[in-house]
């Protein structure tokens, strides 16, 4: 029997293609989580502010963000294999350089390197899975497995990334990538089998240049506001440029015929609901995690080693409880499982803005464990729910949505959150009280959205299925049922 047109080319070894994606994904969650703990390091090796530190996780999380939804299409279109390998020599490429920089502009242009290379290593890797297991059930016990990489990745970030920066400093967490990297090349060009789908979708590249033109322009006006001045004539040009180039890309998007994001998908309420929460949930969860290391390490003294592994609650926490997430809002619904879980979220961060330099430890770890359950109970329902308002058709362009709204989240959480700090230190106060500034507001933000949702997440009433949907498309949909803290 010929192979179909989404699946065609030689079959790869289930064994060999699931080690491979699992562990592309590995290093992709490992990177997310190890960089927060060598931010003081950084900050101290190259004499750089909060702004620099800023710019080190937003350059990445950006290009993240607004390259995703493409790289989906580019696999299918280009070939799966092809894309997913490409995704790994850049990003291990880019590992490097960020290991090799001398200078705090030579490290943000290797991480804009490394978002490029994990937007495409990451959809790719699980249209490759999704190529090869048809079987509905086979499918998802891959996918299950490759969503368990992706937690002990984000578990295990923390933790090596103090031990290696204490042990070696900073570029140390970087050049870890580099022998996974070559071992996923060496053995996925011998073994991965090609496949792709003739029939997907023309690359929209007006929308994509607009998309990540719009959103890098308005997070230099954020992160930089606060140091040159909310006023001053290049920040407002910035917000103004950011206005104009966000209309073109809803003109543009508008008028195409197989848009990259249609715009239509937003009259749904159930999918504008989620949409705006997953956004609130990647500010939060994001924003406050870039301080927490920092906190640890500047306000209570602790080495980079004792403060990875401090950090290690939330990602534990939303490790142990997202695989549930899903079955309780299967039983209870979407608004009850996603409006508690940001309650709790809410709760602890707000819990966490009340913390000193002198609160012992064990009246902080649990405050971290409920804000991680929290926030793994509101993200998997969220991209159900989203995935609830389109037709089945539709499903994995809603998960792709649902995961870049988190993203762009993540970016604006970083940047916001961050100039809080920045003013309440320009106004005199300390560090100290610049976090719990942050932290507040990121609570507050978080149990607003909560009541949002509590009145608003209703359910919608799904188009008709038109077409099933392709593997890349599946891939997409279980991007978001990873423990993810802003992939």
């Amino acid at each position: 029997m010929a192979a179909s047109p989404a699946t065609a080319g030689s079959r790869s070894n289930p064994a060999v293609l699931l080690t491979v994606t699992c562990l592309g994904q590995f290093m992709v969650l490992l990177d997310n989580t190890i960089v927060g703990a060598a931010l003081p390091d950084m900050q101290h090796r190259l004499h750089t502010e909060l702004t620099g530190l800023q710019w080190i996780v937003d350059a990445y999380v950006l290009l993240v963000a607004m390259l995703l939804l493409s790289g989906g299409v580019f696999a299918d279109r280009f070939g799966r294999k092809r894309v997913y390998l490409t995704g790994v020599a850049v990003f291990t490429a880019a590992s490097l350089l960020c290991a090799l920089a001398p200078s705090l502009g030579w490290l943000i242009v290797g991480r804009v390197l490394q978002g490029v290379g994990a937007a495409a290593l990451s959809p790719a890797s699980l249209a490759l899975l999704a190529a090869a297991y048809p079987v509905p059930q086979e499918r998802m016990k891959a996918i299950g497995m490759w969503a368990g990489f992706s937690g002990i990745g984000l578990a295990a970030g923390p933790v090596a990334g103090g031990v290696l920066t204490e042990a070696f400093g900073w570029p140390a967490i970087f050049l870890v990538n580099l022998p996974i990297g070559v071992v996923l090349l060496l053995v996925g060009v011998r073994h991965l089998a090609e496949s792709r789908n003739p029939h997907a979708p023309a690359i929209d590249v007006p929308g994509t240049v607009l998309s990540v033109l719009a959103v890098g322009v308005l997070t230099y006006g954020l992160i930089e506001g606060a140091a040159r001045g909310w006023t001053s004539p290049v920040i407002l040009g910035s917000f103004a440029a950011a206005a104009v180039l966000l209309a073109a890309f809803i003109a543009v998007e508008a008028r195409r015929s197989a848009p990259m994001l249609p715009l239509g998908l937003f009259r749904r309420r159930l999918f504008t609901v989620s949409n705006t929460a997953m956004t609130v949930v990647g500010f939060a969860l994001m924003g406050s995690s870039f301080f927490f290391s920092q906190f640890f390490v500047y306000v209570q003294g602790s080495s980079i080693l004792r403060a990875g592994l401090q950090t290690l609650p939330l990602s534990l926490a939303m490790v142990v409880v997202s695989p549930y997430a899903g079955r309780l809002a299967a039983r209870y619904g979407f608004r009850i499982v996603v409006t508690v879980g940001l309650a709790l979220a809410g709760l602890g961060l707000l819990a966490l803005g009340t913390v000193h330099a002198d609160t012992g430890y064990g009246n902080v770890w649990w405050r971290l464990g409920i804000a991680g359950a929290g926030f793994a109970l509101a993200m998997s329902p969220l991209t159900g729910a989203a995935i609830q308002a389109v037709s089945p058709q539709e499903g994995g362009l809603a998960s792709g949505i649902s995961s870049t709204t988190r993203q762009i989240g993540a970016v604006f959480g970083v940047a916001i959150l961050g100039a809080i700090v920045r003013a309440r230190q320009s106004g005199g106060a300390s560090f100290e009280s610049g976090l719990n500034s942050a932290f507040l507001a990121a609570g507050a933000v978080t149990l607003v959205t909560a009541v949002f949702t509590g009145l608003w997440l209703a359910k919608s009433r799904p188009a008709r299925a038109t077409a099933a949907p392709q593997p890349a498309t599946d891939a997409v949909t279980a991007l978001n049922e990873a423990p993810a803290n802003s992939r």
